[in-house]
């Protein structure tokens, strides 16, 4: 007569459950050296005085704001 081992239902159980809630390890190749292109939307805490400075000379400031912000950076 075979003994049933404690605890193989709760293991199967426990691997049932690893299995459906695991993500799979997603292999990729080497990243990107260059930034890719375009804007992303960023939330940025700035004095208000250099907000209103930008936005003094109407539309266009966020814009004013990116190019000063890559001239400081050494990107353009």
């Amino acid at each position: 007569m075979r003994t049933p081992r404690r605890g193989s239902a709760l293991d199967q159980a426990e691997a049932a459950f690893k299995s459906a809630t695991t993500k799979p390890e997603i292999v990729s190749g080497p990243k990107a050296t260059t930034p890719p292109e375009g804007k992303e939307l960023v939330s940025l805490r700035l004095d208000r005085a250099v907000v209103e400075h930008f936005q003094d000379d109407g539309p266009g400031w966020q814009e004013r704001i990116n190019d000063a912000l890559r001239k400081a950076a050494g990107l353009g």
